[in-house]
């Protein structure tokens, strides 16, 4: 008269599924009980509820066809449901113990409302309700279970006695009994299912946000977020936008790589790389490329702050990369690196193409156009420690920026001779009130940056200098 869990079945199915392609060494769940063992097993033991209670003179001889029914009627259901038009109707299972309830309510009146078979028959409803739907199945089912008794008492009458010999009391209760543990049973074993599912499924959640970070390392994070966010599509496009293309290069590093071993080389590489990486992401700049002693970034894209917000970022990234410099240098002498390391920077600013380039099964996220030509141009014309800039990126940064005209250059692929400027500093840190100033000999070195100094800090440099100065004086007075 009832339905297996239909939810739970489908659930620990996919489950079960998952575990055995997954992880074939893990244990087997046990299927769900099916809605067509479910139903058999609830109308075999309503059937053996009637001949008892016919036997004992309980039930209405004519009740004995009601066993026939209850005994086809699960191969009946099983048939709609599976071979016929049925099948595709929303919700069928649901439907089907609606029916199961209604069922049930005509038997509960033909037998006259006696109490322990009634009841066994109502908890057997009840359970699958609760199951398969929940509480709004088990109020529909309620519902209509009520309706049919009371039509069915109304035309049979209740019995005379309520109460039920002890063969069929025993019987119907030892029936309902079976049901439930057989039904809570395969709920139980889904249940653990589709918990060691839960934990499998978390576990490989775990490993692919362990994976995805370990990929990310091969792209700029800009660009991996976009990615994985959906944003973005990995798939063959481009597009054309107005990008501030950035290069540099370190000026003396082809010395150096003749002077160093190869695994001391690398090091002091890759730390140039890592310092330069967090100030490139510090200020939104898209990581394009390392080639050789090489860093090309860009500004606009996979976001964009605007035109001339981009460009005043990707300007204030070279300055601040040429003062960050001059640290590394000072920590990369204390290593015994001697060769003045310089720094060397281009900027451009103009319409590129940018995209996905490459073959469908190898991709490289990157830029091309004769603005990122002009960029590597400046980057290698720049002296150590400058930052040339083209005409369009000065006039998208002048206000904040003093940059001092150096003439004009001729570039291939640039029709007439493009005007080239020198970023000097941010304007807020010219003249006497700015807040960053640097010294630096080969002996001494000093790079001050006062916005970024607190209280305690300010207080531990000024003994540092009167230190510096005592002990320059002393000297000084020896010689």
């Amino acid at each position: 008269m009832m339905s297996a869990p239909a939810d739970l079945r489908n659930a620990s199915t996919s489950a079960g599924k998952a575990l055995s392609v997954d992880h074939p060494n893990s244990p087997i769940a046990i299927p769900p009980m099916p809605d067509y063992s479910g139903r058999i097993l609830a109308y075999t033991t309503t059937a053996a509820i009637i001949v008892a209670g016919v036997l004992q003179g309980t039930f209405h001889q004519w009740l004995l066809w009601l066993v026939a029914g209850a005994l086809t009627w699960p191969h009946i259901a099983h048939a709609l449901t599976r071979r016929t038009f049925l099948r595709n109707s929303p919700r069928i299972r649901q439907k089907m113990l609606i029916f199961d309830c209604m069922v049930g309510g005509g038997f509960i009146g033909c037998i006259g409302l006696v109490a322990i078979p009634s009841v066994s028959v109502v908890l057997m409803l009840m359970f699958s309700c609760l199951i398969v739907g929940g509480i709004r199945q088990w109020l529909l089912g309620t519902v209509f279970m009520a309706a049919t008794v009371a039509a069915s008492v109304a035309v049979v009458g209740p019995a005379e006695t309520l109460r039920a010999p002890l063969l069929t009391s025993i019987l119907s209760v030892s029936a309902t009994g079976l049901y439930i543990c057989v039904t809570a049973y395969y709920s139980h074993q889904q249940a653990q299912a589709l918990m060691l599912a839960k934990t499998q499924i978390q576990n490989q959640r775990e490993q692919s946000i362990a994976l995805s970070h370990k990929l990310s390392k091969y792209l700029s994070p800009q660009v991996w977020q976009s990615i994985f966010t959906g944003e973005r599509d990995v798939r063959l496009e481009t597009q054309r936008k107005k990008l501030a293309v950035f290069f540099s290069d370190i000026k003396g590093f082809t010395e150096l790589s003749e002077e160093m071993e190869p695994e001391a080389l690398t090091e002091l590489l890759n730390h140039y790389f890592n310092e330069m990486s967090e100030v490139a992401l510090k200020y939104g700049g898209t990581i394009d490329k390392f080639v050789g002693d090489s860093i090309m970034v860009f500004f606009g894209d996979p976001t964009s702050r605007g035109q001339r917000e981009d460009a005043f970022a990707c300007v204030s990234m070279a300055i601040e990369m040429r003062k960050h410099m001059k640290i590394m240098r000072q920590k990369w002498r204390s290593q015994g690196i001697k060769t003045p390391l310089e720094i060397r920077m281009g900027i451009s600013t103009g319409y590129t193409t940018v995209g996905n380039f490459g073959a469908e099964n190898r991709m490289d996220y990157t830029i091309i156009g004769k603005e990122v030509n002009l960029a590597s141009r400046l980057e290698s014309l720049a002296e150590a420690g400058e930052i040339l800039v083209s005409y369009e990126t000065f006039s998208l940064i002048k206000d904040k920026i003093m940059c001092r005209d150096k003439g004009e250059i001729t570039v291939k692929g640039f029709g007439k001779p493009v005007p080239i400027y020198e970023v000097v500093d941010f304007r807020r840190d010219m003249g006497p009130n700015r807040s960053f100033l640097e010294h630096e000999h080969s002996g001494f070195a000093m790079y001050l940056d006062s916005d970024k100094i607190t209280e305690k800090e300010r207080e531990s440099i000024l003994a540092a200098l009167e230190d510096a100065a005592d002990r320059l004086r002393q000297e000084e007075d020896a010689s």
